[in-house]
This record gives C-alpha cells, structure tokens and sequence, in this order.
C-alpha cells in the first residue's frame, strides 16, 4: 500500500510533465502510462 505522500509526489511530477511545452507524442504515451499508474495507487487505498 502507498502512502499518501508518494502519491502526491507522482501527481506533481505528472502535472510538471504535462504543463512542458516539450511534450510529442512518445511523452504523452509515457504520461499515460504514469497516469494510469497514479490512478491504480489512488483506487487501490480506497479499496484498503
């Protein structure tokens, strides 16, 4: 289970990500994938 900071943390780090001008097309599928990942851990402390 992660912590609420780590989460935080990873959300930040996503939205410095998506606010670069220097986003093409291989970083916004990298972002996807990021951004699925931060979404699992938010649903999975709902869960616990």
């Amino acid at each position: 289970m992660r912590d609420e900071q780590e989460i935080r943390e990873q959300y930040e780090f996503l939205t410095e990500q998506l606010e670069s001008d220097e986003m093409t097309h291989d970083g916004v599928e990298q972002m996807f994938t990021y951004y699925k990942r931060a979404l699992g851990w938010a649903l999975e402390e709902e869960h616990m």
